[in-house]
């Protein structure tokens, strides 16, 4: 938007505030997760690995994006594009395979809860973790290679594929057929996947007799399914968009979307939505504040003292 200078403040606080409440909302599910053992399933498992790719994620792109809005020449070294392109592509594609994976676990623990330990096993859970990160960085690999063999012309919040093939100056029909057959097996047959698993989960809890068992489902599964929408739709709008000119500027607002607001309203969803996620953070800051307590004592222990000695006055009720 450098026609549209006025622009640029909003976009500055805009973007900073959303990556730090993306930094601190993921940093609190990783950590909560962690150590809380209640926590250590393989939802939260697969929530950790979501939350510390959003962190990554939002890191590649954003200190640059604040840094040029701040700069009058917007510009991104070459090196600084490929790597940027290689680490967005990557986590990207990591993200697309592990949400399917999340909605394959919530469909095992709702539709075959007597085997649900039995399926989602340690081992298990890490093949599927380990075999998410691998093929997204494998796509990337694969990629940027491609992308980075034409020249760069980049109008564009961050480098991705999209807005590197919108060159006037060179040919990128194969370029394009390539994007969208990657992109149909990373948006789309996971997105059916997804879709298929919850038409099933649908029909199990519809089945539940209980109705805070019905409500308990669709709470955990409801927090999945827009966090599904939001990434698959906007991703989908932009990777599998017939190329044109007029696309262009709004290429850029739909990326923010997946970009920059769905690793931020992530942690918020899965907290506001999910009781045993909020439970864990009140008993990490409760314990928190507890161990520090005893060294701000002892830091500063006439204050402390001063307290005590406060709450210890007998009350007295004024006219």
């Amino acid at each position: 938007f450098t026609d549209q200078p006025w622009l640029e403040i909003p976009l500055f606080v805009m973007f900073l505030f959303s990556y730090i409440l993306t930094i601190f909302g993921n940093l609190t599910i990783i950590l909560v997760s962690h150590l809380d053992f209640k926590l250590h399933t393989p939802m939260y498992f697969f929530l950790s690995n979501l939350s510390l790719l959003d962190l990554c994620y939002t890191t590649s792109t954003v200190p640059q994006m604040l840094v040029n809005i701040c700069n009058t020449r917007k510009v991104i070294s070459y090196g600084g594009c490929v790597a940027q392109l290689f680490i967005f592509l990557a986590l990207g594609s990591t993200e697309c395979l592990l949400l399917a994976m999340m909605s394959f676990d919530r469909f095992v623990a709702i539709c075959r809860p007597l085997h649900y330990s039995i399926v989602m096993h340690q081992r298990l859970c890490l093949q599927l973790a380990a075999a998410s990160w691998i093929s997204g960085f494998s796509n990337s690999v694969l990629q940027s290679t491609w992308t980075l063999k034409m020249p760069l012309c980049v109008d564009h919040f961050f480098c991705e594929v999209p807005a590197l093939l919108k060159l006037p100056c060179v040919e990128t029909t194969a370029n394009e057929a390539e994007l969208f057959f990657i992109s149909v097996l990373f948006l789309l047959i996971p997105m059916t996947l997804v879709l298929i698993s919850y038409a099933f989960i649908v029909q199990a809890v519809l089945r539940i007799q209980s109705a805070e068992g019905r409500r308990k489902a669709f709470g955990t599964c409801g927090s999945h399914l827009i966090v599904v929408s939001l990434f698959y739709g906007t991703a989908i709008s932009i990777y599998l968009q017939p190329p044109s000119p007029s696309s262009k500027d709004r290429g850029k607002i739909v990326s923010l979307f997946y970009g920059i607001i769905a690793p931020m309203l992530n942690p918020l969803i899965y907290t506001l939505r999910n009781k045993e996620v909020k439970e864990a953070f009140k008993s990490f800051a409760k314990d928190t504040m507890l161990t520090q307590l005893p060294n701000f004592s002892a830091s500063c222990p006439i204050f402390v003292i001063t307290i005590e000695n406060y709450c210890n006055l007998p009350q007295r009720k004024f006219p």
